[in-house]
């Protein structure tokens, strides 16, 4: 039998030797890294409609044609 989500609940992550405070709320999912004030907020709806995978893989896509800073130096 599983609970039901009605208050959040708040966990400690280490990624990549930073830590972090996730909260799982009605709401959504906030990762914010500890110490800090602003995060990323997702919503649940994101998620489950899968706009947070097509988010994702728009951002990579785009990052991907950026020019690298070394060439933004060059003449």
């Amino acid at each position: 039998m599983t609970t039901k989500l009605d208050k959040p609940i708040k966990r400690e992550l280490e990624h990549g030797g930073v830590l972090y405070t996730v909260t799982i709320s009605p709401g959504g999912i906030r990762v914010v890294e500890k110490g800090k004030r602003k995060g990323r907020d997702v919503a649940w709806a994101t998620i489950i409609s899968g706009d947070a995978e097509l988010n994702e893989a728009l951002r990579i896509s785009v990052d991907a044609t950026r020019p690298s800073d070394d060439s933004a130096d060059a003449p």
